[in-house]
């Protein structure tokens, strides 16, 4: 498979959600990114919708959850393993905490970290990112009197962004990603983007070699990239020896033709990014759909990096 990295430049704030408009988080799922590319695959034509489908499907096409992107450097989930500090696990319990808080690792200082060396001023080094930011606004809805509410976003500092690893099978699927994400950039990705949240530029990245190494390596245990679930038969299989965080995915759907009044997708539980698995497996494409008039799809997918320590 072929791989190329897509950076996600935000010219403003962004709102990914996590249930509620006054809590927001700075980065996004695969889920979320490839529900988006439905959408502007619908805009297209029923044509360009079917083949992105049958593309995450068949697996020729792979896209990873978005991971920060600070300056030049590129960072990835902490791995759900155990490693074993260097010096004993003699550190203070502040020096311990500081570790476990830890959610991303410099790719340039992935090596240390699972020999158990990576320096305590790295533990935060994703702290750099940007900042969280509030904004009042007001709902109006007919003569009522205006209703205050708050949004919760994310800012990037400058030079700062979201990177995602793109893995595709031949060009047809490239040409297919990058049309539909020229034109996901100039509608936005995310939450309130009537108020200009959202809004990036993608930028097609070299692919880092310490990465590239890591994807192709056939290795003892493999960590996922992307909020995945194996095909109900690869389940058991990929169980045996795993150390895996559950995530819960829900969510509306975003379709006027779906229903005559906002519809919840079926809650979806997939595997978080850092889950390691012992064997790979495929994944699946779901359909949460419920009562409308179209399937829903849920991304679910993995991208797997290997991870021996």
């Amino acid at each position: 498979m072929n791989y190329q990295l897509y950076r996600f430049c935000f010219s403003n704030g962004v709102h990914f959600g996590s249930g509620s408009l006054d809590r927001a988080e700075c980065t996004f799922c695969a889920d979320t990114l490839f529900s988006a590319l439905c959408q502007e695959a619908v805009k297209i034509g029923e044509g360009t919708l079917n083949a992105l489908v049958d593309h995450a499907k068949n697996g020729t096409f792979v896209i990873s959850d978005a991971f920060p992107q600070i300056g030049d450097e590129l960072f990835l989930p902490k791995p759900a393993l155990y490693v074993e500090r260097k010096d004993g696990g003699k550190e203070d319990s502040s020096i311990k905490k500081a570790y476990k808080k830890m959610k991303y690792i410099p790719v340039s200082w992935f090596d240390q970290y699972l020999r158990g060396d990576l320096p305590l001023n790295m533990t935060n080094a994703a702290g750099q990112l940007g900042v969280y930011q509030m904004k009042t606004s007001a709902a109006v809805r007919g003569l009522e009197e205006p209703s205050p509410y708050r949004v919760r976003f994310f800012r990037f500092h400058r030079g700062n962004g979201l990177y995602i690893i793109f893995g595709y099978e031949g060009q047809e699927e490239k040409e297919l990603m990058e049309e539909l994400l020229e034109y996901l950039a100039l509608d936005g990705l995310g939450g309130k983007r009537s108020s200009g949240l959202g809004r990036f530029e993608c930028v097609p990245m070299k692919m880092a070699k310490e990465l590239e190494r890591r994807l192709e390596k056939d290795s003892g245990m493999f960590m996922t990239l992307s909020a995945s679930l194996p095909e109900e038969g690869e389940l058991e299989e990929a169980l045996e020896g795993a150390n895996y965080m559950l995530l819960k995915r829900s969510g509306f759907v975003a379709s006027e033709r779906y229903a005559p009044e906002w519809m919840r997708k079926k809650d979806a539980y997939l595997f978080a990014a850092g889950s390691c698995f012992l064997k790979k497996y495929q994944g699946c494409v779901l359909d949460v759909s419920s009562r409308g008039t179209h399937p829903v799809y849920r991304y679910a997918k993995p991208v797997f990096l290997g991870v021996d320590l």
